[in-house]
């Protein structure tokens, strides 16, 4: 009877070592799939930090909230461009300076070229008087530079772009878009472009817009 009491008794104690050692792996279990978990967090994280970096985004947040106004209707080509040439005329206003604005701009622009290609449309950029710098390299020899437009001293911000008509009349001064990124999604270009395309009138419109914007006409 003493033997069996002790058998017994030492069965008990050994299912209290297995249930404590059961516990023992079952906390390291839970503390190694937290542990994964807090690294696959950070991993993740520092991937959406380099994402929001390489897209530009973080860069864009000190021109989010600009407010601009665009209404400069008194824009002008010069004589040997203007007229009723038949080509519809884009003219890119850039500052090399702003950098963060012109990344997504650029983008935008290099897909409007290739849209385009076909149809009557012709590409120029302004640079912002008294900058230095240059056209992204998927841009260089797409566009045709000039030196000034009339009236641009008036421009309030850019990135922005001035579209001609075939009939030499300005449709549009003003954003690309509106936003924190531009792109075609959100543009107000293409429609534009499309309409004049189509030899639609398109009547330029005073604009309040929102968006990635650098200040142009503080430099004379």
């Amino acid at each position: 009877m003493k033997q069996e009491s002790m058998n017994r008794g030492g069965i008990g104690q050994d299912g209290l070592k297995q249930d404590g050692a059961s516990r023992d792996v079952s906390m390291l279990s839970r503390r190694a799939v937290a542990g994964l978990l807090c690294v696959v967090a950070l991993a993740l994280a520092g991937a959406g930090v380099g994402m929001w970096r390489s897209l530009g985004v973080g860069g864009l947040s000190d021109y989010a909230d600009h407010v601009v106004m665009f209404g400069d209707a008194d824009l002008r080509l010069p004589p040997e461009l203007a007229g009723a040439t038949g080509r519809v005329r884009v003219v890119h206003f850039w500052d090399p300076g702003c950098a963060a604005c012109n990344k997504e701009t650029g983008a935008h622009l290099n897909y409007l070229i290739q849209m385009y290609r076909g149809a009557k449309v012709d590409f120029y950029s302004v640079q912002r008087p008294g900058t230095r710098g240059e056209l992204p390299p998927f841009l260089r020899g797409k566009l045709e530079p000039l030196p000034r437009i009339d009236g641009m001293e008036k421009l309030p911000a850019s990135p922005s772009v001035a579209i001609w008509a075939g009939d030499g009349r300005l449709a549009y001064a003003g954003p690309y878009s509106e936003g924190l990124i531009c792109s075609s999604a959100n543009s107000f270009v293409e429609p534009i472009l499309d309409r004049l395309v189509a030899g639609e009138r398109v009547e330029p419109q005073p604009m309040l817009s929102v968006g990635c914007y650098c200040p142009w006409n503080a430099v004379n």
